[in-house]
């Protein structure tokens, strides 16, 4: 199978890799499902992480639902991405640039198994319109109501027509309204198509996919320049176009293999308030005034499978994806688009809720190649607060190896940059939860600031204080033979010259190792020097 052409594939291809856990019992979805699965990220490796299928749901209302929910599946950990793109993990990064240097356009089909049922008209509310899900509760004890937490929102630039896919929560509100929140980030695309349409005075329409293939779930989440085609370039990702079928009511075209689709129309002349939901930053997200949206149509596949993030505090599934999606857009804008070729790699730190922290890492860079990097990350990518660059010999994904070059490769003075840039409502350290950002209009009125770190060395530095490389291996065998515990082995394990060392020293090195060090005392000894010049 060269791609899991729906999310049922999907499944199948995560139970077949011993992937999957499946829930028959029955589970409130409101109380019991997410703290379940926070389990795993909270208490297990990343590598032990796995998706989780609930086929026996309740609520707190007392109804049982005959439609089943997914989590976790796109993105528990790195080894379930890959599986999703069908790779392996370490392919993931080239196979993301080849989709975005090679796009592929959609193919338009006639039907699909989204619109088996249709429920439109006097017939939207015959199955109870959005009541007939099992939409969870994602944070119980916070949060006002269910929300969709993996929701692919199509809309569409209404002057150029080129349509866009991002994940936004929704806030269910009625079995016929809900909440969207991107208007309030006017940093996304939604809220730009949004912005325009009220510009021209007319309403924006759009439509909610749930359940599709992890090509469609994994370019929603990332971050691509205004005039990408998320959908061409999951078919990048796929190595064939995606099917996609018109919608019912709004002009807009869909995946033809999703599970659901809920069309609407998005007023663009009230808004209204939304939240509190639990964000990826790690905090709640505090009541606001967004976007809200009518449902027009909803059609599903006949026994159709409903699924969902495990997002909030990060490390999470949400984290992991976006994670992984924003590193390999960003990476190809710099090192592609822009030509910087000494970018080697572009690290988003899941702990900051893979936004808060990026670092750019590179081999023998100029200084001004190392700054318009900086500079272009930090003044397009909406919630970052710290930008950092690297050599390449610190890896980039490890926290403790960046604090060492932030530590010891730069000076305050000489290698930071501050520059303002606007306000996330996700981040409470600007100003108290609850107070306005923006005015009634939407438009971002306070602005909050970045700090661009160059923490590369700008002349050469003595060798790292590890043993070398040939010394450390003979250890790993030695360690092996004694029976000790398996080694999970961090960068750097062994020591490697970074320029500033010479001959001598290294003749020095190896007399100390044949035993006849004291050589090199004697020789010490013939150049001494008094101890105050005169």
């Amino acid at each position: 199978m060269a791609y899991f052409k729906d999310l049922r594939e999907h499944i199948q291809g995560l139970e077949k890799a011993g992937k999957l856990i499946r829930i028959p019992w029955e589970i409130n979805k409101d109380t019991e499902m997410h703290p379940l699965m926070r389990l795993q990220f909270r208490g297990l490796p990343e590598e032990e992480r796995k998706a989780f299928l609930f086929e026996n749901i309740v609520d707190n209302r007392g109804r049982k639902f005959d439609i089943p929910v997914v989590c976790c599946t796109f993105g528990a950990s790195r080894e379930i991405y890959a599986l999703g793109l069908q790779c392996k993990p370490e392919e993931i990064g080239e196979k993301w640039t080849q989709a975005q240097l090679n796009p592929i356009k959609t193919k338009t089909v006639a039907s699909g198994p989204v619109q088996e049922e249709v429920h439109v008209g006097d017939t939207l509310m015959e199955h109870g319109a959005l009541d007939e899900f099992p939409i969870p509760i994602s944070t119980p004890g916070y949060d006002p109501a269910p929300f969709m937490s993996s929701p692919f929102l199509v809309t569409k630039d209404p002057e150029t027509g080129i349509p866009n896919v991002g994940t936004y929560r929704i806030h269910v509100k009625s079995p016929t309204r809900t909440g969207a929140n991107f208007a309030p980030m006017m940093q996304k695309d939604a809220g730009r198509n949004w912005l325009k349409c009220r510009e021209m005075g007319i309403p924006m329409e759009a439509a909610i996919v749930i359940g599709a293939a992890p090509n469609i779930g994994y370019v929603s989440v990332a971050k691509f320049p205004y005039e990408v085609n998320e959908l061409e370039v999951a078919g990048g990702l796929a190595g064939e176009p995606v099917e996609v079928v018109k919608c019912k009511t709004v002009d807009l075209e869909v995946p033809a293999h999703a599970e659901i689709v809920v069309e609407g129309i998005i007023s663009t002349a009230e808004i209204e308030p939304e939240a509190p939901f639990g964000e990826a930053a790690g905090y709640i997200g505090v009541r606001d005034m967004g976007a809200f949206m009518n449902v027009t149509c909803i059609t599903h596949r006949k026994k159709p499978i409903w699924q969902a993030f495990l997002s909030q505090f990060p490390p999470s599934e949400s984290s992991k994806i976006r994670q992984i999606g924003y590193e390999n857009a960003i990476f190809k804008r710099l090192k592609y688009d822009m030509k910087l070729t000494t970018v080697q790699a572009l690290a988003c730190h899941e702990s900051c809720g893979s936004v808060g922290l990026f670092v750019i890492q590179f081999k023998d860079p100029k200084q001004e190649e190392v700054w318009q990097a900086l500079e272009t990350v930090g003044r397009t990518e909406g919630y970052t607060k710290l930008v950092v660059a690297v050599d390449h010999d610190i890896n980039p994904w490890d926290a403790d190896a960046v604090n060492w070059a932030i530590a010891l490769r730069m000076q305050p003075h000489r290698d930071t940059k501050i520059i303002n840039h606007r306000l996330s409502a996700q981040d409470h350290s600007g100003i108290p939860p609850g107070e306005p950002i923006r005015d009634p209009s939407l438009k971002v009125e306070i602005e909050g600031s970045r700090l661009l770190i160059d923490a590369t060395m700008k002349w050469p530095y003595p060798p790292v204080s590890l043993p070398k490389k040939e010394f450390m291996e003979h250890a790993i065998e030695l360690w092996e033979k004694a029976g000790l515990p398996a080694l999970k082995l961090k960068d750097p394990w062994w020591g490697y010259n970074l320029g500033y060392w010479t001959e001598e020293n290294e003749e020095e090195a190896a007399l100390a190792l044949k035993g006849v060090y004291y050589k090199t005392g004697e020789k010490l000894a013939t150049r001494r020097k008094p101890s105050q010049e005169k």
